[in-house]
């Protein structure tokens, strides 16, 4: 087998390699880890009878889906196999297996009990793997030519993608538009232009972004490739309840929307707002106003200061202790003064600039060694100039 990385070629979209051995062999095997939507099943070695025939099938980028074996052969995961499609046959990769697939199915919002599951019909041959790599080998140029034809319809639509069915008769284009497209026309024309049956999928900007992939402002994969996908609506409501600044560059992701991450901390920052007091005004102490300047909201904790405006001396007051000033400005009383309170402090902010000295990682022995030897050298150059 020729082991050379020139001879295989990394598939990171359908999370598998493809090699030819030196006898001209197609080989194909399951890379897990490198595939969008990806999955690891911390349940493995663990049967139950009710979901040994299901397994979890995968696609092109993040299309997968649930199929029950029909075929009366034992499929382990990482196998390739011929799926029932809505018209011919299609290729997959089984990625789960066992009562793992059941979390799927939960949190898919898939029941077992009343869903009709497409099924396996069996594992690939050489022969189907190597007519899906010649339908897999189009899709590029297929996508190319796609998008020229409508452009030249004038169509208001982008083509994001193209994937081959497996058995090559059938192309899913995945599609991107403002408003309303009428592509009865580009059917037509890609019928007879490509000679496959056409199935036109609409996307939005975040599947678009998940199609595609790549790394976040974060250093890891974007969330919508990896993981995602179910998209929920995100407003600017979820970064003012956490009090970020409203930066359209900063709160938005490579498709252009607001992050999907901004929900993740959402409900916790809610929760935390809930036992936070409103301060409608400066606090009475006998002393002056206090008025708000800071306000942590994970640590519930409010910055005040004697200066309107000021962030020189700031003094921190728990949520419940602002909510009992209140309760006693209302009431008539003023508490004696903020200064009993510990010394004034800024609000605490890490950064990792500036923390450590730059030449921490230095070795200090050699740094004694040097030091020694000037100091040898400083004094016998001071006894020669004596003598």
């Amino acid at each position: 087998m020729n082991t050379d990385n020139e001879a295989k070629r990394f598939d990171c979209s359908r999370g598998c390699v493809v090699e030819r051995t030196d006898e001209g062999e197609l080989i194909c095997t399951y890379r897990q880890g490198c595939c969008k939507q990806e999955v690891y099943n911390w349940l493995s070695g663990i049967r139950q009878e009710q979901f040994k025939d299901y397994y979890e099938v995968r696609f092109k980028n993040t299309r997968k889906g649930i199929y029950v074996n029909a075929s009366g052969q034992s499929i382990m995961t990482g196998d390739l196999v011929i799926v029932e499609a809505a018209n011919g046959h299609d290729l997959g990769i089984v990625t789960l297996e066992g009562p793992i697939v059941s979390k799927q199915m939960e949190c898919k919002r898939i029941d077992r009990t009343t869903a009709e599951f497409k099924k396996i019909y069996r594992k690939a041959k050489m022969f189907d793997i190597e007519k899906w790599q010649e339908a897999i080998a189009r899709e590029h140029e297929t996508m190319i030519r796609a998008r020229q034809i409508a452009e030249e319809l004038g169509l208001e639509m982008k083509i994001g993608d193209v994937e081959f069915q497996g058995d090559g008769t059938k192309a899913i284009f995945y599609y991107i538009a403002d408003g309303r497209v009428d592509f009865r026309q580009l059917i037509k024309v890609f019928a007879e232009e490509f000679r496959i049956r056409i199935e036109m999928k609409q996307i939005g900007a975040r599947q678009e972004a998940g199609l595609i992939g790549g790394l976040g402002v974060c250093g890891r994969e974007l969330c919508c490739s990896n993981y995602i996908s179910s998209f929920q609506s995100i407003t600017t409501s979820a970064a003012r309840c956490q009090d970020l600044s409203l930066n359209p560059q900063k709160l938005a992701g490579q498709c252009g929307k607001l992050k999907c991450c901004l929900n993740y901390e959402t409900a916790a920052y809610i929760d935390a707002q809930s036992r936070i007091p409103k301060v409608s005004g400066p606090l009475e102490f006998q002393d002056g106003l206090a008025y708000l300047m800071k306000t942590d909201i994970l640590k519930e904790v409010m910055y005040f200061s004697y200066e309107q405006g000021s962030f020189a001396n700031l003094y921190p007051l728990s949520a419940s202790e602002v909510r009992e000033v209140i309760r006693m400005n209302r009431n008539g009383e003023k508490p004696e003064s903020l200064k009993t309170e510990p010394a004034p402090s800024a609000p605490e902010f890490i950064s990792a600039v500036g923390d450590d000295s730059i030449t921490r990682f230095d070795d200090t022995r050699k740094k004694r060694r040097n030091n020694q030897k000037r100091r040898n050298h400083q004094r016998n150059n001071k006894g020669k100039q004596e003598s």
